[in-house]
């Protein structure tokens, strides 16, 4: 915006013959216009303009709220310290919560490996008994 302020400047100051710029070159005169050519192009091609426009609708969105807070007679300073002491209560909870959950999983752990490997009985263990000819009634395709 500002190469195209001081290009018309000095084109007004061209055509009017003001000053010492009557007696520049045109190539000077319109040089103004070719960086404000420039100058948007590097802006569009690099996301510069998006982002300013994306911030100034957050500014706007922004002070849209506070006005309807206000509005409501909540001040935005104190909701937002509220929303602050409201975080930090979920993340101090969800650490106790994985605190405890921790400790759970180690007590299973324990007590899966008491019963797993401290029974005496595993299931490839022969169970029957030294002489027992007798066929097995609950598996009767069992082969002793």
């Amino acid at each position: 915006m500002y190469f195209i302020v001081l290009g018309v400047l000095l084109l007004a100051m061209k055509v009017a013959e003001f000053g010492p710029v009557a007696n520049w070159s045109w190539w000077i005169v319109l040089a103004p216009f070719g960086f404000a050519v420039i100058w948007w192009w590097w802006a569009d091609s690099t996301g510069y303009t998006k982002r300013r426009e994306m911030d100034k609708m957050q500014d706007r969105k922004d002070a849209r709220r506070r006005k309807s807070l206000e509005a409501l007679g909540i001040d935005p300073r104190l909701k937002l310290k509220q929303d602050r002491k409201t975080e930090r209560f979920r993340r101090s909870r969800a650490f106790q919560v994985s605190k405890i959950e921790d400790a759970r999983a180690e007590i299973r752990k324990k007590q899966h490996d008491i019963v797993v490997h401290g029974s005496r009985f595993d299931s490839s263990m022969d169970t029957s008994l030294p002489g027992d000819d007798e066929p097995d009634l609950k598996h009767p395709k069992s082969k002793r």
